[in-house]
């Protein structure tokens, strides 16, 4: 019996790796060490964590969110502020670079959705960055890691979830992540100007006729044009929740009818759009949810087992006391990244590490926000990374997958230094919070 949580968390890992769903793999380990470890009593037990995954009011943001961002990326929003930026930035050497990171950290503050950052960003921005003569890696570098933004940046699904499973305020976590949020954006700016300050070769300038042409055609009245939709619809998400007058559920639900405003204003609101955005968000929405309740399964029967003892009694033994176990653990959480899309990380993985991060007496916002922040790695990390597939799908056939993963090795870098940052300085997590809300 005491092997059973050793024994059951090898079984999901080798059955992942052979490629099985994830949600069936999880229900499917759960039901066979459950009946082993407890019987038929098992099932009396199912039931009732199930539903209580089911009727969680706070979950009920994720498809408000993902409604929100589905509806804007179709309202053409993200196009016409991709391409103002760009002139905005023009001038500037690896303008067009910055330009990208500016506005996958306004995208990600307005859907947080990964693939249509990336997807968009990718069809309209890697072709002139091309064209301009950029380095294909950090042309595909940039785009990938600025279309994680949304992961960190809130409002953002992975906060939500988080929330929900460390048993902190879903409000603090969207404070809390964003000073660490800005460290990143800061982060692939200062890296970009220097590469292009260094290797100027590498980010060219846009010619000073093409210059004039832009400004003569009346540059800020169109940058006034894009910037506003999407400020609106962020002052009114985030704003409502900073400003304590509704929940993070309450304020997805806000976002999801501003998305529709803001597509009717831009002419693009149809029934046939409305349908196709309504089936992309039940789509996503049944997988996220049938995870949930797998993860919620097999965290019944691993905790049933003795597991929490198991994975304490192994990380109770690691040197440099509470500092080497954050350590182990966020380096767990980076290697699994490989290989497990951040959704499965979340609920299978998280669930097991909190409780020892929270018994060791760290601040639960602080190592939720770690957590967040190393959650997004995953999207940039080969072979799985969500962000790649996404890029390489709607990259040019000259880009490779070589160009793709070469490029991302800085970024993901960029994205470790600002994990150590936060680890360092807790205050970037938590001074925010504090401010506003006491």
């Amino acid at each position: 019996m005491e092997s059973l949580p050793g024994l059951m968390f090898l079984a999901l890992t080798i059955l992942l790796m052979f490629g099985f769903p994830v949600a069936f793999t999880l229900l499917g380990t759960a039901l066979f060490f459950g009946l082993y470890g407890f019987g038929w009593n098992f099932f009396n037990l199912l039931p009732l964590r199930i539903w209580g995954v089911i009727t969680n009011f706070t979950l009920l943001a994720v498809p408000l969110f993902v409604f929100m961002g589905v509806m804007l990326e179709r309202s053409g929003i993200a196009e016409e502020l991709l391409e103002t930026m760009a002139l905005l930035f023009g001038r500037i050497r690896g303008g067009l670079a910055v330009s990208v990171v500016v506005v996958g950290a306004l995208l990600g503050a307005s859907t947080g959705i990964v693939g249509a950052t990336v997807v968009t960003m990718g069809l309209l921005s890697l072709p002139t960055m091309l064209r301009r003569g950029y380095q294909p890696e950090l042309a595909t570098g940039t785009i990938s890691a600025s279309g994680t933004l949304g992961q960190i940046i809130p409002p953002s699904i992975v906060l939500v979830l988080l929330g929900d499973i460390i048993g902190v305020s879903v409000g603090d976590l969207f404070i809390a992540a964003v000073v660490p949020g800005l460290v990143l954006v800061v982060f692939y700016i200062l890296y970009i100007l220097i590469v292009a300050r260094i290797k100027p070769t590498l980010a060219p300038l846009i010619p000073v006729e093409e210059w004039r042409e832009i400004l003569t055609a009346g540059l800020f009245r169109r940058l006034a044009r894009a910037l506003v939709p999407p400020l609106v619809l962020m002052v009114s998400v985030l704003g409502s929740v900073f400003a304590g007058i509704a929940s993070p559920t309450e304020a997805a639900a806000v976002g999801a009818s501003g998305a529709m405003v803001l597509a009717a204003a831009n002419r693009k609101l149809s029934l046939d759009i409305l349908v196709q955005v309504m089936q992309t968000t039940t789509r996503l929405t049944c997988m996220v949810f049938i995870i949930l309740v797998g993860a919620g399964a097999f965290g019944l029967v691993f905790r049933g087992l003795g597991g929490d003892h198991w994975v304490r009694n192994i990380l109770t033994h690691i040197p440099y006391g509470k500092w080497g176990v954050l350590f182990i653990c966020m380096s767990i959480v980076f290697i699994i990244g490989f290989f497990l899309d951040f959704i499965e990380i979340t609920f299978i993985h998280i669930p097991v590490l909190a409780p020892i991060m929270k018994e060791l007496g760290f601040d639960p916002l602080w190592f939720s926000i770690l957590f967040a922040v190393n959650l997004q790695t995953s999207f940039m990390t080969p072979p799985f990374g969500f962000s790649l597939f996404y890029l390489k799908g709607v990259a040019p056939p000259e880009i490779t997958t070589g160009h793709i993963y070469r490029g991302i090795i800085a970024f993901v870098l960029l994205q470790l230094m600002g994990l150590l940052t936060v680890a360092l300085y807790p205050p970037l997590a938590t001074w925010l919070p504090r401010v506003l809300l006491h």
